[in-house]
């Protein structure tokens, strides 16, 4: 459906020169019925005057002979209404009881209405057989006759019909001159109109494959602009995922090649040794290796995921369930350094808007970095709290962190000197980035009490609340 829809798209050079002749090829029949009836009324407007005069010049020969209506000179009559070499005219007189007195007796008679006039001058048009008729008429009033009598002049319609059709003709001669010539001026200006379409496609594809800089807006039409403006913003967005990518290859080489390095040499140590119990000491330290190295290649995919442009997948969850779930897993390794590690539930339902799997990593780091930089018998403790929103915090009676280096171990690869313990520096900028990706803020902050920190994270509490979302107890 969508290739068809492709298929079926036109240029816009092509849609606009479209929608212009589609409506000017069926208004032009339109506009031509519309200036025919004009002209027919032009043309009957010129004729008509003529036949009112003689239908007035007709009703002055009008009088009455031994009290009937008669007509003074019916060969004057005529000749008032003569006819020409295009049309026949023809007239006619009847009393005021239909009786004709005199002229034509095919013509229709006109029937007298109480919203007429007496002396008034009204025209029809009309027809008898073999011939359309333009007619005039009046009833007039004859001096000692009651009623009106009824005057007809009637003319066929040739003339006003080669009139009419002559205004047509000199009309489409215009036309036919004219519409050529605007076509003409709307295709230059049409052409004119796209060439900086045309311009902007050369730019772009005269571009070097690794040009991302944005397009310059200032010389682009008003329609086009925000066309380019979308299409900088998609720029901008792959020329930061293009860099993310470079820096997280970058970042994989000059990490990798050091434990790499190390696994190589502790290999080759095992390779020469004789005796079992060193073989195994160098055997366990190949492991220990492998385990930082896997460590190290799984934080930098985490990393890698929380540089993604592609948002993730959230839904709500009970963070204080996740929580629990995660800090039960780090209990052996707790237990391995002699640390006391606990969880405070929230008092609240503890609902946000989260991808579960990220926010175990999330979790995993603070908890793996607390534990990390705690010595033996020190404590970690895991709490979640609820309020108007939801917040997570880690809290070590580990060996602190100075104010200065707070904001920094943010920082990719960044770790702070003189701690003693093992790090790639990438955990707490992992942390940073996933919680960016649910529109949460991290905080490191001292210990309240005593030497140590809190890591604390704050989420938006999930819209609603969902108490009803709550898994039972």
């Amino acid at each position: 459906m969508a290739r068809e829809k492709q298929h079926s798209q036109k240029s816009v050079f092509g849609e606009i020169v479209d929608w212009t002749l589609a409506p000017l090829l069926i208004l032009w029949p339109v506009s031509m019925a519309i200036q025919y009836f004009f002209a027919y009324s032009i043309a009957n407007n010129a004729y008509d005057r003529e036949l009112r005069d003689s239908v007035v010049a007709v009703s002055k020969q009008l009088h009455l002979a031994a009290g009937q209506l008669a007509v003074n000179d019916v060969a004057a009559a005529a000749v008032i209404v003569r006819a020409d070499d295009d049309d026949a005219t023809y007239f006619q007189v009847r009393d005021q009881r239909n009786a004709l007195v005199g002229g034509e007796a095919a013509l229709p008679a006109a029937e007298f209405t109480p919203e007429m006039e007496p002396h008034r001058v009204y025209f029809r048009d009309d027809h008898i057989p073999g011939a359309e008729l333009r007619v005039a008429y009046m009833f007039a009033q004859v001096p000692g006759m009651s009623g009106a009598a009824l005057v007809q002049v009637a003319e066929t319609v040739r003339k006003r019909s080669r009139l009419a059709s002559e205004i047509i003709g000199d009309v489409l001669a215009a036309q036919f001159l004219i519409v050529p010539v605007a076509l003409l001026f709307v295709w230059l200006g049409l052409t004119r109109g796209i060439e900086p379409l045309n311009d902007l496609t050369a730019a772009i594809h005269g571009r070097k494959p690794g040009d991302l800089a944005p397009i310059d807006e200032a010389g682009a039409p008003d329609e086009v602009r925000p066309l380019l403006g979308a299409f900088n913003e998609l720029l901008a967005r792959l020329d930061a995922s293009l860099r993310a990518q470079q820096r997280f290859v970058a970042d994989a080489a000059h990490q990798m090649r050091t434990p790499l390095a190390g696994l190589k040499m502790q290999a080759e140590i095992a390779m020469r040794q004789r005796d079992p119990v060193n073989l195994q000491h160098a055997m366990r330290q190949i492991v220990a290796s492998a385990d930082r190295t896997a460590h190290l290649i799984n934080q930098l995919l985490a990393l890698a995921r929380t540089d993604s442009d592609a948002p993730p997948a959230l839904q709500p969850l009970d963070l204080d369930r996740l929580v629990r779930d995660v800090a039960r897993e780090w209990v052996p390794r707790a237990q391995e350094k002699d640390i006391d590690l606990g969880f405070e539930a929230a008092d609240a339902p503890a609902w946000v808007e989260g991808n579960a799997a990220l926010l175990r990593e999330l979790l995993a780091n603070l908890v793996d970095n607390a534990i990390r930089y705690t010595p033996a018998g020190g404590r970690v403790t895991v709490r979640v709290a609820a309020g108007e929103g939801v917040t997570l915090e880690i809290e070590d009676t580990g060996i602190g962190i100075a104010e200065s280096d707070r904001e920094l171990v943010f920082e990719r690869f960044y770790r702070v000197l003189g701690t003693g313990a093992e790090g790639s520096g990438l955990g707490l900028p992992i942390v940073r980035g996933i919680a960016h990706l649910h529109g949460a803020s991290v905080a490191l902050l001292p210990h309240p009490r005593e030497r140590g920190t809190v890591a604390r994270v704050a989420f938006p509490r999930a819209a609603g609340a969902p108490e009803r979302l709550r898994p039972a107890a």
